[in-house]
């Protein structure tokens, strides 16, 4: 018997899905995006406490059993995981929110009589399977446990073309007929065909295919709702799959390339994952006295902060050297490429952090006819998104990709550990201008050796 009538239940889920709405709003800006995630989090306990509530359940030791275990694995990797590998949980979370949602509909397919509910139960299996393989092959990738670069194989195509055909016929069948080993073997086609999706992507392409895999699980876990009567999953789903997809379209906006250019680019070689090929051009080096003379005596000065800045964890030394230089009267901002780091915000987030003030964050569209103004740009461990050949080679991998103007500015200095290329594997010829110049090293001992010099002009 159930503690809590229809009523109450109708109520709380509303409840939870406004919550859920305005975590979404909280977690669309860096200085809300704290709260925005606690208010998801509160909702989610309230739709929880009122599934417990409200539902005759079996097995009840065995739920809380499991809800302990989850809480024991999640709660340490949660408080450990580092800002950089932020991508790779995500895409873990899109993962198994897929592959639970397929499970689901697989369980309850013996009970569904009405054909229309099969249709619902057909779509989570398939969707919600793609989902968790393509989610562990982009796990993979961005931990570095297989190539990051596109995996083709002659015949892929085709392959997947008859993966999908099969899918749909099975799909058909287990519409009309309910039955158990087709619908088995569709959840295995729909695994098959998240892999065969996502190993022809690689680059900085892979970043922006977790976004999608989100909308997937989204779509999933909103179908799953249909299939179980309950409305907040429902909601909840939506909200998912449409925040992942508007999400996408903006990375892939970001990254000037359409999403089909992203999914299937490999085939036709226009990946964001070049050569890995290293110059063997001449580069201007500095010290830390040489760099700290140029910001020491400018009058403005734009840091410029990459996905090298996260590895090394030297957001709170940049923030720092800021307020050295702004206490000489220099003028600084922080320019964010939307496609920073590994996700949109990622710098937003490690910078707030270290307590930079919102702002000094100026976004790509407002700070760069700014460059033209700054005497130093100090690029800190980032490559392609200040990579001149997004706007000069046609034939470059990021060619069209909107970057920041950091050519313009008087002078340039890198902050990089070595002349390896960024992640789209790509050479930057902008490292070997005349205005510019390279400080070798880890990113925050580089910038901790130039706050040091500039405290001691």
């Amino acid at each position: 018997m159930s503690l809590l009538d229809p009523v109450w239940t109708s109520l709380l889920y509303l409840v939870a899905a406004v919550f859920f709405i305005l975590a979404l709003r909280g977690l669309s800006s860096p200085r809300t995006a704290r709260r925005g995630n606690l208010i998801g989090a509160a909702g989610a306990l309230i739709a929880v406490v009122t599934v417990f509530l409200s539902s005759r359940l079996e097995n009840i030791p065995w739920i809380l059993a499991a809800i302990a275990v989850g809480s024991a694995v999640a709660a340490p990797v949660a408080r450990r995981v580092k800002m950089t590998q932020m991508p790779q949980l995500v895409a873990l979370f899109n993962g198994v929110g897929g592959g639970a949602a397929a499970l689901v509909a697989l369980l309850e397919l013996s009970h569904a009589g009405d054909p229309w509910v099969r249709l619902a139960i057909v779509f989570t299996l398939l969707v919600g399977a793609v989902s968790f393989a393509g989610s562990g092959v982009t796990f993979a990738k961005l931990q570095e446990l297989m190539t990051t670069r596109p995996v083709v194989f002659p015949g892929l195509p085709a392959v997947m073309a008859a993966v999908l055909l099969a899918a749909v016929a099975a799909a058909a069948v287990v519409v009309f007929t309910g039955s158990l080993p087709l619908a088995s073997l569709l959840l295995v086609l729909g695994l098959a065909a998240g892999i065969l999706l996502v190993l022809p992507v690689g680059g900085a392409d892979v970043p922006i295919v977790i976004s999608l895999l989100n909308a997937f699980t989204g779509l999933a876990v909103a179908a799953s709702g249909l299939v179980l009567g309950n409305v907040l999953l429902v909601v909840a789903g939506t909200l998912v799959g449409a925040s992942g997809t508007i999400l996408t379209r903006a990375m892939a906006a970001a990254m000037g390339r359409s999403v089909a250019g992203i999914l299937f680019g490999a085939f036709r070689g226009s990946s964001t994952a070049g050569s890995t090929a290293v110059s063997e051009r001449p580069v201007r080096s500095s010290s830390a006295e040489d760099v700290a003379v140029l910001l020491g005596y400018a009058q403005r000065v734009i840091i410029v902060p990459g996905y090298g800045l996260a590895v090394a964890q030297g957001q709170h030394t940049a923030a720092e050297l800021a307020q050295a230089l702004e206490s000489r009267g220099i003028e600084v901002d922080f320019a964010i490429h939307p496609v920073a780091g590994r996700m949109p915000g990622h710098m937003n987030v490690l910078l707030a952090e270290a307590n930079v003030p919102y702002e000094s964050l100026k976004e790509m569209g407002e700070i760069n006819p700014e460059f033209k103004t700054a005497d130093v740009a100090l690029v800190v461990g980032a490559n392609d998104v200040v990579n001149p050949a997004a706007k000069t080679s046609a034939g470059s991998p990021i060619y069209g990709m909107p970057i920041l103007e950091v050519a313009d500015a008087r002078q340039v200095v890198f902050l990089k550990r070595s002349m390896r290329p960024g992640f789209a594997g790509i050479e930057n010829d902008l490292l070997y201008e005349p205005q510019t110049s390279l400080l070798f090293g880890d990113a925050k001992d580089s910038l901790a050796q130039v706050l040091g010099a500039v405290k001691a002009l």
